[in-house]
């Protein structure tokens, strides 16, 4: 039994193709690979946890005796998008892939938004979230006009500038587009996007919001809080669960506060329950801009904050670090990629072990409800808490 789970996903940190990937387009994709390739990778931590162990992980060099017991995960819901992983390390398969807007949102969609918001639309495509402000800031800027666009995921994403429309403002736009985006229409998430600058310096500020759609089932998450214990929120998790199962939630502007607030509640507070942290610059900054040195180096910082951490552990606490798809920096496109997702394992009485391959990203939050003593019987998954020896 632990008290306090600190549960931390690196957004898009996979660690090699699954068997499906090529349903996907992604065959030969390999997040961590990529990074290692790079040269410039030092991430002595993970590496003690067994990052570089995990079977069939075929980079890096491997840790003669690891301090974590490690293995990875297989994802069994249909899709490779944030949403659908996070759902699923809480113990929901979703068989049915969320509904996506490849050539843009019918016109229906677009009068209704014209109506709620009585603002014109622009672009309305798949598009790069930096390109888009480039070719459509200036006209935003003179007209007023929404920047509405999509991307392979299941998203309506609106991007504003903060001068043009205040992000309160933007905000409950985003609220009247969740409104409309139901039904035939719905989307995992709408996302405000609000950014700064001048032509051709726009910049994306760290205002974005998240508006999910609800889970559609209880979650391992509602479970630890009808046990009476805590599921606090560090970074955009509240968001992915739209607030469900949610005790509390802390706002980050990049994963290096994320980190740092993580550390600081790990020396602070003396909660029961879990904290569950989501580092999103991985995906948005790097994976999705296909910037290897970016994405190594956002690596390489967060081993040194991991390395922060380590000791601030607790006699009853467990450390469990993983992703939730992978967004591979060296691939074609800008998409997320099919992907398994590392697990990795730390802290008193956790034996050093092999967790091998598992069949879903659920295994995790039903060790995360095991090792805190509540049934998790009714979602997916299975417990390697005794095999971690606890």
């Amino acid at each position: 039994m632990k008290k306090r789970v600190f549960l931390i996903v690196l957004d898009s940190f996979g660690c090699g193709e699954l068997p499906d990937a090529a349903k996907f387009g992604d065959t030969g994709s390999h997040t961590l690979r990529a990074l290692v390739q790079s040269g410039k990778l030092h991430a002595p931590n993970l590496q003690k946890l067994g990052i570089f162990n995990i079977d069939g992980v075929g980079c890096g060099t491997p840790c003669e005796a690891p301090v974590g017991a490690y293995g990875k995960c297989a994802e069994r819901s249909r899709g490779k998008d944030t949403m659908t992983g996070h759902w699923e390390i809480a113990g929901l398969i979703s068989d049915t892939a969320m509904q996506t807007f490849p050539n843009g949102f019918p016109p229906e969609v677009l009068d209704a938004l014209r109506k709620a918001t009585g603002r014109e639309i622009l672009c309305n495509l798949p598009y790069s979230g930096t390109e888009v402000i480039r070719d459509y800031g200036q006209e935003h800027m003179k007209t007023g006009a929404l920047i509405v666009y999509t991307s392979a995921d299941s998203v309506l994403q609106i991007a504003a500038h903060e001068d043009v429309i205040p992000v309160p403002e933007l905000y409950h736009i985003c609220e009247q587009a969740r409104e409309i985006m139901q039904g035939d229409y719905a989307v995992g998430r709408i996302i405000a996007r609000p950014f700064t600058g001048t032509y051709p310096n726009f910049t994306r500020t760290p205002n974005r919001h998240d508006y999910s759609v609800a889970p559609f089932a209880k979650t391992a998450l509602d479970l630890i809080q009808a046990a009476g214990k805590q599921v606090i929120s560090i970074g955009k998790i509240s968001d992915i669960f739209a607030g469900q199962g949610i005790s509390e939630g802390t706002r980050t502007v990049s994963n290096n506060d994320g980190m740092g607030k993580t550390i600081g509640l790990a020396c602070a507070r003396d909660f029961e329950g879990l904290c569950f942290v989501n580092l999103v610059e991985f995906d948005s900054a790097y994976g999705h801009r296909r910037d290897i040195p970016g994405y190594t180096q956002a690596v390489t910082d967060f081993d040194a904050q991991l390395g922060s951490l380590l000791p601030q552990l607790r006699e009853d606490d467990l450390l469990m670090l993983t992703a939730d798809h992978g967004c591979d920096p060296s691939f074609t496109g800008t998409d997320h990629t099919r992907e398994y997702i590392p697990i990795l394992v730390c802290g008193a009485g956790v034996k050093p072990v092999n967790l091998g391959i598992r069949s879903g990203y659920s295994d995790i939050g039903q060790t995360v409800l095991d090792v805190l003593g509540i049934d998790g019987s009714s979602l997916a998954g299975k417990s390697f808490r005794a095999e971690i020896g606890l």
